[in-house]
């Protein structure tokens, strides 16, 4: 065989990928489950968010059958079922460490249930910021700022996942790094809205105020900045720790201390439990409770917008105009005065309406007042806050 000649060698093909899901090529907060550490950890965390649970679904129940509308206490509840949803598929997943899906069920599901957390916290900002600023609070602007938070809550959510689950089923370099960048994206934008609340309310409490506040629901209003505040923190310093941790994404053969399960456990849920404990204890049903209705500055208060100095004034002018009439001519009140005055009843009666209705949503108790009268005494009902006893 001379130098020139070729022998031709075979090389085999190289064997192809195996099918998705594929674990991403980063260490994740947490790491795979296991038995001996995940699952007793789990179930104790199943058991607290099932009471929680159990607690929110009743106040929301007692309240509707009392005439006091509060949602919120329903969308915690809601909360507390993401997170059995959660916490029951990690379980499975420790059980059966093979199945990717199970993981990623359980990491879609730890990843979109604190929203509902953010979007309590933005409400109650809203209100806050009405309470002590009806001009800017109200001011349809400001509005619509708050609905497009939630609109861009909603969005991310659908984004963060839909790059979570196309990244375990794509091994292209230039996917995956798309993938990666959508997550960083959503991932502060969740910190930042996290976060929204607490500037909003300092803003609201700092700036000067050319009304009273107009205080709504039970308790100390001051207690009610610093719950939002506390709970708000909380959610922000899990939001930030999370951003963090996508940001560093060392290999998943080395992981860092922050991959560690107990900064996952501490950071995810022991956060997401103080918050809804906190909320419960301290009956925030009650605490944030507006009007049913309200759209306009006074409304919070308990009753409509009250008069302004210039409208006694004119009411005044009527009045002295029609006596002024009644001594020259010594005719009698006007068809027009006599429309102004069934007008200003009306205003009077809706207001009292409003104002009892409000009453009734806020306490929904009643008690009867005796006042001495000369000899004799009266009853009186009266609405009053537990609270108040």
């Amino acid at each position: 065989m001379s130098d020139t000649d070729y022998v031709d060698v075979e090389i085999p093909a190289p064997p192809p990928p195996p099918p998705p899901p594929y674990l991403p090529p980063t260490a994740q907060l947490g790491g795979s489950p296991n038995r001996s550490v995940d699952v007793p950890i789990c179930a104790v965390f199943l058991v607290f968010f099932i009471c929680m649970a159990a607690t929110h679904m009743t106040i929301f129940q007692i309240n509707r059958k009392r005439g006091h509308k509060f949602f919120f206490s329903a969308v915690l509840f809601g909360f507390c079922m993401a997170r059995i949803v959660a916490l029951t598929t990690r379980i499975a997943w420790a059980l059966h460490p093979r199945s990717i899906g199970v993981g990623i069920a359980a990491g879609i599901f730890t990843q979109a249930g604190v929203l509902l957390l953010f979007v309590v916290n933005l409400v109650f900002s809203q209100r806050i910021l009405r309470a002590y600023q009806p001009t800017i609070g109200w001011h349809p602007i400001v509005k619509y700022i708050y609905l497009l938070l939630l609109f861009l809550v909603v969005t991310l959510l659908i984004m963060v996942i839909s790059a979570t689950v196309h990244m375990f089923f794509t091994l292209s370099p230039t996917a995956r790094s798309t993938d990666r960048a959508i997550q960083l994206f959503c991932g502060t934008g969740f910190t930042v809205i996290a976060f929204f609340p607490i500037p909003i309310i300092l803003l609201a409490s700092l700036l000067p105020r050319k009304t009273r506040v107009e205080k709504f629901g039970q308790g100390r209003f001051r207690t009610k900045i610093r719950l939002v505040i506390f709970t708000a923190t909380l959610l922000t310093l899990g939001a930030a720790f999370r951003l963090g941790t996508a940001f560093a994404a060392p290999p998943i053969d080395r992981p860092g201390w922050f991959d560690s399960k107990a900064c996952f456990y501490f950071f995810n849920f022991t956060v997401e439990a103080v918050v809804i404990f906190t909320y419960a204890v301290m009956r925030f049903d009650r605490r944030f409770h507006v009007p049913n209705g309200s759209y306009a500055p006074g409304h919070y208060a308990g009753g409509l917008q009250r008069l302004t100095f210039s409208d006694c004034i004119n009411r005044e002018t009527d009045l002295f105009a029609d006596v002024a009439e009644i001594a020259q001519g010594g005719t009698t009140v006007t068809s027009q005065h006599s429309a102004s005055m069934e007008t200003e009843v009306t205003e009077d009666e809706r207001g009292r309406q409003w104002t009892e209705k409000a009453r009734r949503e806020l306490y929904g108790t009643e008690r009867e007042l005796f006042a001495r009268d000369g000899d004799e005494y009266t009853s009186q009902s009266e609405y009053f806050s537990a609270e108040e006893n």
